[in-house]
């Protein structure tokens, strides 16, 4: 079992005649990923390689019963996409674009709720289920094997990093979320918590976040009250140089909050077992899963 994606899943790409969604298009369909339409503006009606296009995600949804879509346009045209994706009734919408606008994230988050439609990103890895042979987004899909630890990310290549490092320890992975590094995006890390803990294949998770904002202090209270499976964490950025802004940009420190030092603290009193270094995710988790008597 996995979350968010499963062998039902039926995948529009958004942009898909464009030289990164026809690449993942490929790519996703290979692993297993049932690739059913393509949409862009004005090649309706053109294929690529065996995917129909279609002028309009409406149309796609209509014609070949999408209800997925990865958005993979240019930051300025995401905001639009994400909404028709929506409008046409689209549940799981992944944005892999990055440079969007804050403020068009802003007005399109709230838009999305009314629908009723799920954000993964935008300036994310995607979502990745091996067992179910379901994967949009842009991660490689050589290091991964099903299993029983989900990730969830903020990271991209380190959400690839944690998988292989797991996979190199003999322990396999539930699904893969990159929730990305924009200071708002549409999943944050306590959905994705509550979803590996309500998953019963799911038996550990592994959790890595980075400086900036408080998103690993509110998953850190949440894994305290409602999670009761292992968490091993990492948090990236430990050596960034005072005062200098780094990297994502929802890696922004201000005052006391949001250092890499009052992130590992808030985890640790959590119960989560954190990392000093991304290295040690797969060789710890199997550690703590030993200890504890836990097959994954």
């Amino acid at each position: 079992m996995a979350i968010l994606l499963d062998r039902t899943c039926r995948l529009v790409v958004q942009g898909i005649t464009g030289r990164e969604g026809s690449f993942h298009a490929r790519i996703s369909r290979e692993f297993g990923t049932n690739v059913v339409a393509g949409v862009t503006p004005g090649r309706g009606g053109a294929n690529v390689e065996g995917v129909p296009v279609f002028n309009t995600v409406e149309q796609a949804v209509r014609e070949t019963g999408a209800n997925t879509s990865l958005v993979s346009v240019p930051a300025a045209g995401v905001a639009d996409a994400i909404v028709e994706a929506a409008d046409a009734g689209i549940s799981l919408i992944v944005c892999i674009a990055d440079g969007v606008p804050t403020l068009d994230m802003v007005k399109v988050k709230p838009y999305l709720a009314k629908r009723g439609a799920r954000l993964i990103g935008p300036n994310c890895p995607g979502v990745t289920s091996p067992g179910e042979k379901a994967r949009v987004g842009i991660m490689p899909t050589y290091m991964f094997r099903p299993g029983g630890v989900g990730v969830v990310s903020r990271s991209g290549t380190l959400t690839y990093e944690a998988v292989a490092l797991l996979t190199h320890n003999g322990l396999g992975q539930s699904t893969a979320v990159g929730i990305g590094g924009d200071p708002v995006n549409g999943t944050n890390f306590i959905e994705v918590l509550a979803m590996f803990e309500a998953d019963p294949e799911t038996q550990a998770i592994v959790l890595v976040g980075e400086i900036g904002g408080t998103a690993e202090e509110d998953a850190a209270a949440f894994i305290k009250e409602h999670v009761t499976k292992p968490v091993v964490a990492f948090i990236a950025g430990r050596s960034a140089p005072p005062g200098r802004r780094m990297g994502h940009a929802g890696a922004i420190i201000s005052g006391g909050t949001g250092t890499a030092e009052s992130k590992v603290a808030a985890l640790e009193a959590a119960g989560a077992v954190v990392v000093d270094t991304h290295v040690k995710l797969g060789e710890t988790m199997a550690r703590v899963l030993r200890e504890r008597g836990i097959s994954a």
